[in-house]
């Protein structure tokens, strides 16, 4: 098979898709198997692969299920409203309390103190004119009944947040992509919700001289290099001006317990340099078992006319990442925010969604696997969101997590994907859900996607 064949194909008239290029969410919003689309504030069902259909208007949204009875829930970042699904047939705003003026440019969702409920953070953004800093909200579930205000922050100016579990403590950490020069802000919570700013600590701070952060629009967590711990990318707007270089985009690596899980800044790893940097996206779209990178742009053309594009980065392992924008029929996008991977026609490969795009992923090689996790609605969200699978595969292990928020204000599909190379026998799933339990699968086929449920006897956190 040849690049061309393996190449992304635009198929966004193809499936009846009329969307802009604001941020976009894939989720499956009727549970009928086929993951659908929230984008340009729009819900799009999609029918079999075949085409999509609009449900509702409910703004830019991130999904989980807010009430765990079954449906994905949408918050509004752009709007500050909560819907709910009802029965995959429409969605009813829920009222909230009265909170804290605020401006998002995104949101993520995650079970913060461990009451079996996704809560959700908003960050907070900027009004540039007035010279505002909007605050960033934690925002606390009641038992599915609403949202409430547990804490805001109005210190630095938030553009991307999105979460993990980075030191496999049983609960999900937060780290918030803050603009105009200002450091970012990796919160560790213990657990119940309360957070510490651990970003100096872990070594996750700008070192470029005479800056202590960056433009910073959004970052994602990742395995990128198959260690079975989350690693970081922070993705960066850099302008080059009379202070010297401001600080780039960057890979930053866990380095695990053994290191107090502080994380080697591992430079850019052949991302190269691009003033307007804006949204990443990780996702294995080649099936080779390593994530890589999609990365947008704000700007065509940036300072002095330099023209700047979305790229695609293929990781060719130990950190190393390739342009293969071009043969792989991705050249010439618009600048854009949108960037959000699903395997939208279950053929086996993800698929991407971004500049107002749906492109749709021509190749088939490498093996596969794909996971669906459900929570029991008590002790682990229904959606399973904050959960990560593990596969060994000889000396490597692939890690996913479950996430409800990634780059700035996108989501992937919840529906875990594994590309598996060469590997073409049954693999072992290790499970760990949300609060720390563990949970194997073993003996599970290649070329499918399984649905495992959590068991409430599955073996305690370690």
């Amino acid at each position: 098979m040849t690049a061309a064949d393996e190449a992304f194909r635009d198929r966004t008239a193809a499936v009846e898709l009329q969307i802009g290029t604001d941020a976009g969410c894939w989720a499956d919003f009727n549970n009928d198997g086929w993951v659908d689309l929230c984008v340009s504030g729009s819900v799009w069902l999609n029918r079999q692969g075949q085409r999509f259909e609009k449900l509702a208007e409910v703004g830019t949204a991130v999904a989980a299920d807010f009430d765990n009875d079954g449906w994905l829930d949408l918050f509004s970042w752009s709007t500050l409203r909560l819907y709910r699904n009802v029965a995959g047939q429409r969605f009813v705003e829920v009222p909230l309390p009265r909170l804290p003026e605020t401006v998002s440019r995104g949101a993520c969702w995650g079970d913060f103190n461990g009451d079996g409920f996704v809560d959700l953070f908003v960050g907070g953004y900027e009004d540039w004119d007035r010279g505002i800093t909007w605050p960033s909200l934690l925002l606390l579930n009641d038992a599915g009944q609403s949202l409430r205000l547990s804490w805001s922050d109005s210190q630095y100016r938030a553009r991307g947040v999105t979460a993990c579990d980075f030191d496999q403590d049983g609960d999900l950490d937060v780290y918030v992509s803050n603009y105009r020069l200002q450091p970012n802000r990796l919160w560790r919570n213990d657990g119940k919700a309360r957070f510490q700013d651990a970003a100096a600590e872990l070594n996750l701070l700008a070192t470029s001289p005479g800056f202590e952060g960056g433009h910073s629009i959004g970052a994602v967590w990742g395995d990128f290099d198959n260690d079975g711990r989350f690693d970081l990318f922070a993705g960066n707007f850099a302008h080059q001006d009379n202070r010297g270089d401001q600080p780039k985009s960057r890979f930053l690596k866990n380095r695990g317990p053994e290191a107090g899980w502080k994380f080697d800044d591992r430079g850019p790893c052949g991302v190269f340099y691009q003033e307007s940097y804006a949204t990443p996206s990780a996702g294995d779209y080649d099936n080779d078992g390593r994530l890589d990178l999609f990365f947008t742009t704000v700007y065509g053309t940036a300072s002095f006319g330099r023209p700047n594009a979305p790229v695609l980065f293929r990781n060719t392992g130990d950190f190393q990442f390739a342009d293969v924008t071009q043969e792989m029929g991705l050249a010439g996008q618009p600048p854009t925010y949108q960037a959000a991977w699903a395997d939208f026609d279950r053929d086996g490969d993800l698929d991407l969604l971004a500049g107002g795009k749906l492109w749709v992923n021509q190749g088939n090689a490498g093996h596969w696997l794909q996971v669906s996790l459900r929570g029991d609605g008590k002790s682990v969200n229904r959606a399973a969101i904050g959960a990560q699978v593990r596969v060994r595969i000889g000396d490597r292990v692939l890690s996913r997590q479950v996430e409800a928020g990634t780059g700035e204000g996108n989501q992937n599909d919840l529906t875990l994907h594994f590309g598996l190379g060469a590997h073409a026998g049954p693999v072992q799933l290790e499970i760990v859900w949300p609060g720390g339990q563990r949970q194997t699968v073993s003996q599970v086929a290649l070329q499918q996607t399984v649905i495992v449920k959590f068991q409430p006897d599955s073996a305690p956190a370690r």
